[in-house]
């Protein structure tokens, strides 16, 4: 009993780097891709062609090979170590970058285009016209896949692992290994991950709603 109260603390400390990761990546997905959506929108057509080239660059190439390139690469090129966390954090942002632009994407285009003709009538400066006027529609209406980008997130930080990150799933490695029994360890693992994400559903929800109320 005190052995599995062990490994489950050791898998535990794990989960406060997964989280870390988490968290980082989001900030900067959310903020990288919310950029490339605004300037996405603008009439600069080779600002455009450069934007739909990164993304399609990023969800065309797997995270596992984003992830080497920034850890293993960047050292060389730039001469900066990156930590294993910070490396992570940087490519599981990029990679969700991309995503998170073509949610906000779809989301700007579902849109009437009478608002954004509307707000140049009137003369609203572009900042305010996109900050208060199209982004909090946007982001009602493109939650639940924000929701969904999150906890799929949340999954590929399981990559960390790879380049030797002390996460969830290399806590239970290491544990399996030293122990010799994978069954317990990988189990508590997926209830670690399993209970991330239904905490990140239950808030998820409970802001759907409240947007919901707001709105109506």
């Amino acid at each position: 009993m005190e052995r599995l109260l062990a490994s489950f603390l050791q898998i535990g400390a794990g989960a406060i780097v997964t989280l870390q990761m988490l968290l980082g990546g989001i900030l900067i997905s959310s903020s990288i891709g919310t950029l490339l959506s605004v300037i996405r929108f603008s009439k600069s057509k080779l600002c455009t062609f450069i934007i739909d080239r990164f993304v399609s660059i990023i969800r065309g190439t797997p995270l596992i090979l984003q992830l080497s390139l920034i850890y293993f690469s960047v050292p060389g090129i730039l001469g900066v170590k990156l930590s294993v966390l910070s490396a992570g954090v940087v490519a599981f942002g990029i990679n969700s970058s991309a995503y998170f632009a073509e949610i906000l994407r779809s989301g700007i285009e579902s849109l009437p285009k009478g608002q954004f003709e509307a707000a140049k009538t009137l003369g609203i400066p572009r900042f305010y016209m996109w900050k208060d006027i199209i982004m909090p529609q946007v982001f009602i209406n493109i939650f639940p896949a924000i929701i969904n980008e999150i906890i799929a997130l949340l999954k590929e930080t399981a990559m960390i692992s790879v380049i030797g990150g002390m996460d969830i799933m290399r806590s239970s490695q290491t544990i399996a290994a030293e122990q010799y029994e994978y069954f317990v360890p990988l189990c508590m693992a997926g209830a670690y991950y399993y209970s991330l994400v239904v905490f990140i559903e239950f808030i998820g929800r409970k802001m759907e709603n409240k947007m919901a109320y707001a709105k109506g």
